[in-house]
């Protein structure tokens, strides 16, 4: 019992109880390819937040394992990842000058407060929070995140300085600067860009060519930013360019980070509290979303509680190790599926040659390149910007691409906090507003059967004294006034009808106002001489109807199927008639 116990709250021993050689060996490879990967991205991503390099590489090591504990998926690399750095230099630049120590407490501050916050949503078992993000919304906001950050970075591949946290300003600031370009700036951002793209495409084919063990592959194919970076940095140092105006990492501290507690500023705190939760409820999403897609490639399961525990758990670390935001990363946690991790030991393995690379290599990037990094993180979110689920999400269902559309937009002209709520607010706006006007059809028997259909899509029966009427939502208060009204005339207009039978197969809630509603329209109805009858209740709707005395107040009855209800109120009707009567009502 203590043993499931412990398994319900730490994921880690039953992986951990049977856990082989030959795993270790496939989780040590993975590893040795996420870390390549990883060392240049983290040094980015520390840039893209407008914190010290050496800040990614701490946000790489003790979240791992944090995660490792508490997380369920067996292959989600977490770490440093552009949209959250992105939200992290958008919140912290409001309370403090970049740069500065105020900026770097406020980052820490920002990945606890993530972190107790993700923690506390997995003790309360809120692993559905996520739904609040529609996937139009998570779609259009990661695209325009992506335009946005590629956008935030020209200006070091151009050598120039210029502002700005919208796309207006960053367009607007970069303008009157492109006379002031760098020239030896620009060649090795430039150079670095088209060589990061032809790796992305070509490397991995290039190298199957030469004939090179499938494990050389598949290290060097990976390591197109790890090889951009050491050439650059051997550029740079080589002609002494940061002399000449390049600008560089500069002197990065080597070691381990010490353990420390953000520093407790109860107005800071609760500034940073709405940056925060827009983090952890994005992050989580993105993590779960990559998470799933990796599990069921081999038939796994994650749970969604575990994950926000185990991220939860990453920024708490991340916080205490001087780091910053940290989430599930798509394109890394792709490349240690696809490298064989088996289990989160490759996380382990991959913290450990992060270790290793700040204890000692850390003096290599002194001389980097700003344009090198500024190339790494524009491939790497270009490859997020998908215009074609725009033109699909426009094609299916032009609700949601008014949300996607208002979420990017928000995000390019007031930030990315504004694109998101703008994101989730315009969601469930315009979902009251769909299901205030639910489809209701006057539907008809298909001869032969014992089904109903639309009368405006197929050649039904129809009763001349019962009018059946399907609604296909579920009744609450934003549509109950609706559908009362809509049965109520259209049972007036034909003088012949004695009884109204509502179809509720599609009905998965009545809450109190629509309960008020039905009643409502029972007693008008039956003031004309009109008697409503309900069919096909579900089992938890009727469940809920009994615990109230809602059949006192409804003047027909409720059949189990419509079937019955039309055999039962009108036994002149011929269920077996071959010549069906086209309807004449109007539905919606």
């Amino acid at each position: 019992m203590a043993d499931n116990r412990l398994r319900r709250l730490l994921p880690a021993p039953e992986w951990l109880g049977s856990y082989r050689r030959q795993d270790a060996l496939s989780d040590a490879m993975a590893a040795l390819i996420v870390t390549v990967m990883l060392i240049p991205q983290s040094l980015a991503y520390a840039m893209l937040a407008g914190l010290p390099a050496e800040v990614g590489l701490y946000a790489s090591m003790l979240p791992l394992l944090g995660y490792a504990l508490f997380g369920s998926s067996r292959t989600l690399a977490v770490g440093p990842v552009a949209v959250a750095s992105l939200m992290t230099a958008a919140a912290v630049s409001k309370v403090a000058e970049p740069g500065s120590d105020q900026y770097l407490a406020a980052a820490m501050i920002l990945a606890l407060l993530s972190g107790l916050m993700l923690a506390a949503m997995a003790l309360l078992r809120l692993g559905w929070i996520a739904n609040l993000l529609s996937h139009p919304v998570i779609a259009g906001f990661i695209t325009a995140s992506g335009i946005l950050i590629a956008a935030s970075q020209i200006k070091h591949l151009l050598g120039v300085s210029a502002g700005g946290h919208t796309l207006v300003e960053i367009l607007t600031g970069l303008a009157p600067k492109i006379g002031a370009t760098h020239l030896p700036t620009l060649m090795i951002g430039a150079g670095a860009l088209l060589f990061l793209f032809w790796a992305r495409k070509k490397l991995k084919t290039t190298l199957q060519k030469l004939k090179l063990p499938t494990l050389a592959v598949d290290l060097l194919a990976r390591a197109g930013p790890a090889l951009a970076v050491i050439v650059s940095t051997v550029v740079v140092a080589q002609w002494q360019l940061d002399q000449s105006g390049v600008r560089v990492v500069g002197s990065v501290p080597g070691g381990l980070p010490g353990l420390s507690l953000p520093q407790f500023d109860i107005g800071l705190w609760q500034t940073l509290l709405v940056p925060a939760f827009l983090i952890s409820l994005i992050g989580f999403v993105e993590s779960v979303s990559v998470a799933q897609t990796l599990a069921a490639r081999r038939r796994q399961r994650i749970n969604p509680n575990h994950e926000l525990a185990g991220l939860g758990a990453a920024n708490i670390s991340s916080a205490l190790s001087g780091g910053f935001p940290v989430t599930g990363g798509f394109a890394r946690s792709v490349v240690n599926f696809d490298a064989g991790a088996v289990t989160p030991m490759a996380g382990i393995f991959t913290a450990i040659g992060i270790a290793v690379t700040t204890l000692f290599l850390t003096p290599w990037f002194t001389f980097l390149p700003n344009a090198t990094l500024a190339a790494t993180i524009m491939v790497a979110v270009l490859s997020l910007v998908d215009f074609g689920i725009i033109r699909r999400t426009w094609q299916y269902s032009k609700i949601d691409f008014t949300a996607m559309t208002l979420t990017m937009l928000g995000v390019f002209t007031i930030g990315v906090e504004a694109g998101v709520m703008m994101g989730v607010v315009a969601s469930l706006l315009l979902f009251l507003w769909r299901t205030s006007s639910p489809h209701i059809a006057v539907v008809g028997q298909v001869p032969g059967t014992e089904h109903f259909r639309n009368i405006k899509r197929h050649q039904v029966i129809t009763s001349p004294t019962v009018l059946s009427v399907r609604v296909d939502e579920s009744l609450y208060f934003a549509n109950a006034r609706y559908l009362e009204d809509f049965v109520y005339d259209m049972a007036l207009q034909k003088p012949e009808i004695r009884h109204v039978v509502l179809q509720c197969s599609a009905v998965n809630l009545i809450d109190a106002s629509a309960l008020e509603s039905l009643e409502s329209l029972s007693q008008r109805l039956q003031d004309a001489g009109v008697t409503l009858h309900l069919s096909e209740i579900k089992g938890p709707v009727m469940d809920a109807l009994n615990k109230v005395d809602f059949a006192d107040h409804l003047a027909g009855r409720i059949f189990l199927s419509h079937y019955a209800a039309l055999r039962e109120l009108d036994p002149d009707t011929t269920p077996g008639n071959n010549s069906p009567q086209i309807g004449t009502s109007t539905p919606v």
